[in-house]
């Protein structure tokens, strides 16, 4: 470990590297403010990097959260405008099944238009010709603006702009401790990988750890009430819809189903947990999240199941409220620690959503802007993001189009996803990590049927060979993704799943011995 301590000078720390975050970053970059982000690992690895790929239309809060509802439906459209190519249009659907309450279509529909989220009903026959796969006794339709985003993409598309701005995003820097002097946060202490210690000074501190606040926020003496909630989701070897599907009825287990990329996502659980960061997918959840899948899409259990992930909400709840994680907003939350807690210098955003991380940035930077006594405008809705600004939403037939153009000159590392070598290459210059469950998030190689089976043995080798890498590193970061790709099939062992899981161990370890490759004498 390094006894060296690096030093940086800034007018903003943005601790965590979530959509939040970056979010923050780039807005307060573009408002001229000097800006460092960090995180403890890669980016959108917290539950950023964890969810089912909706962009909300608003309708699932409409009758239940209708604050959080109207966010959504505003944020909708802007993040149509600027980050077009992260969303394929999917549309959305509420349906009522037959275990539905069909009168609650009367409470979805005026909710929907006093929350100002778009929504037409349509008949069940054109519900059907729309979605043949959908459950035939439906009784009730709705269209609405849902989407599918990729996360990731986002969140790079965002801090590409950032950079461009001249923010400094340091990712795979832990929070070591907040620097405090006389109840004023002035910066922090974090470490590397290598442990290469670095401090960091600032006007501003902005906790945007989400799930992970109360944690940071105790380094400085405050206390932020978060309520950890554990949603499941299993994403399914095809694309058994086209549509968003949604149950219309009160917001439950396992009332979604989102077509992203080329799975459909069914989800989700919510389920209270003590430690963000210690908690288990159960076999009883998997079971109810593929028995939940039946009611929207009959035969959806014989389907091969292909990963169980999970992701955990930022839920804050004042201090003396007790309701169930189900019954907390999903709205944001905004804590001045200097008027709350007399602890200056420091700012906590959590909650929210996914699709309302745009107006949790400018809301919380204008919050900066007041604390610095700035006047700067935001102008994150307006300029859009990279790769967006031809306006045209995501195409699903993308990467195969861009295939068959180089189909005889290009080798491909993974076929799931259609990824090239050239493409792999490209990302390896932009980028400073070498790790491949941080190129998966770049990339999606691995995140196919095989699951990393044997798209991760020709990653491995283009890296190794890219960078000069020693042949040590590169075998233990073979086995790491490999590990890392076992726990989200390790739940759903039956079937097609379970023999493909087979073969991808044999390969390793029986034809690779990956476990002792390299291993020290």
């Amino acid at each position: 470990m390094s006894g060296q301590q690096a030093s940086i000078s800034c007018d903003v720390l943005c601790i965590g590297g979530g959509s939040t975050g970056v979010g923050i970053a780039r807005d307060a970059a573009m408002r001229g403010l000097s800006t460092v982000l960090v995180e403890r690992g890669d980016l959108a690895t917290g539950t950023t990097g964890r969810f089912h790929g909706l962009l909300h239309s608003g309708g699932r809060y409409v009758v239940k959260d209708p604050a959080a509802a109207r966010e959504c439906a505003e944020e909708n459209i802007v993040l149509r405008r600027i980050a077009a190519d992260c969303i394929e249009d999917t549309g959305g659907l509420f349906v009522a099944t037959p275990a539905d309450d069909p009168a609650y279509g009367d409470r979805f529909l005026a909710g929907c238009r006093a929350s100002g989220v778009p929504v037409e009903e349509i008949t069940v026959g054109e519900a059907l010709r729309r979605e043949p796969r959908l459950n035939p006794g439906i009784r009730r339709a709705f269209l609405v603006p849902d989407a599918s985003v990729d996360s990731w993409k986002t969140v790079w598309a965002t801090v590409r702009s950032a950079q461009a701005h001249a923010a400094r995003i340091l990712a795979h820097h832990r929070v070591e401790s907040l620097l405090v002097t006389d109840r004023q946060v002035s910066g922090a202490l974090v470490v590397d990988r290598a442990g290469q210690r670095t401090r960091i000074e600032a006007r501003m501190v902005v906790n945007a750890t989400g799930a992970w606040a109360g944690k940071i926020a105790a380094m400085a003496g405050a206390r932020v009430n978060v309520r950890p909630g554990k949603g499941i989701m299993i994403a399914m070897n095809h694309r058994l819809v086209n549509t968003v599907l949604n149950r219309c009825t009160m917001p439950a287990d396992g009332d979604i189903l989102v077509p992203i990329r080329t799975v459909s996502v069914i989800g989700t659980t919510d389920v209270e947990v003590a430690d963000p960061d210690d908690w288990a997918i159960t076999a009883q959840e998997v079971q109810q999240m593929l028995q939940a899948g039946e009611m929207l899409v009959p035969g959806f259990r014989s389907a091969r199941a292909l990963r169980a992930w999970g992701g955990v909400r930022p839920l804050y709840q004042p201090e003396g409220e007790a309701t169930g994680s189900r019954d907390i907003t999903r709205t944001h939350t905004l804590l001045d620690h200097a008027s709350r807690d007399g602890i200056g210098g420091l700012l906590t955003i959590t909650g929210g959503k996914f699709c309302t991380y745009r107006l949790m940035a400018e809301q919380t930077v204008d919050a900066v802007c007041t604390a610095l006594g700035e006047n700067r405008a935001c102008r994150t809705a307006e300029e859009v993001l990279p790769d967006s600004t031809e306006h045209k939403h995501y195409w699903l037939g993308a990467r195969l189009a861009a295939r068959e153009a180089t189909r005889n000159s290009d080798q491909l590392v993974c076929e799931c996803e259609l990824v090239p070598r050239s493409r792999l290459l490209k990302v390896l210059e932009k980028h400073s990590t070498t790790d491949l469950d941080d190129l998966r998030r770049l990339l999606r190689i691995g995140m196919g049927p095989c699951q990393g089976g044997f798209c991760m043995l020709r990653a491995a080798g283009v890296v190794h060979e890219a960078v000069g890498a020693d042949a040590a590193t590169s075998v233990a970061s073979l086995r790491t993704f490999a590990a890392e790709r076992r726990k989200g099939v390790a739940p759903l062992l039956h079937g097609d799943q379970l023999r493909q899981a087979a073969l991808d161990e044999w390969i390793l370890h029986g034809v690779l011995d990956i476990d002792h490759a390299m291993a020290e004498s």
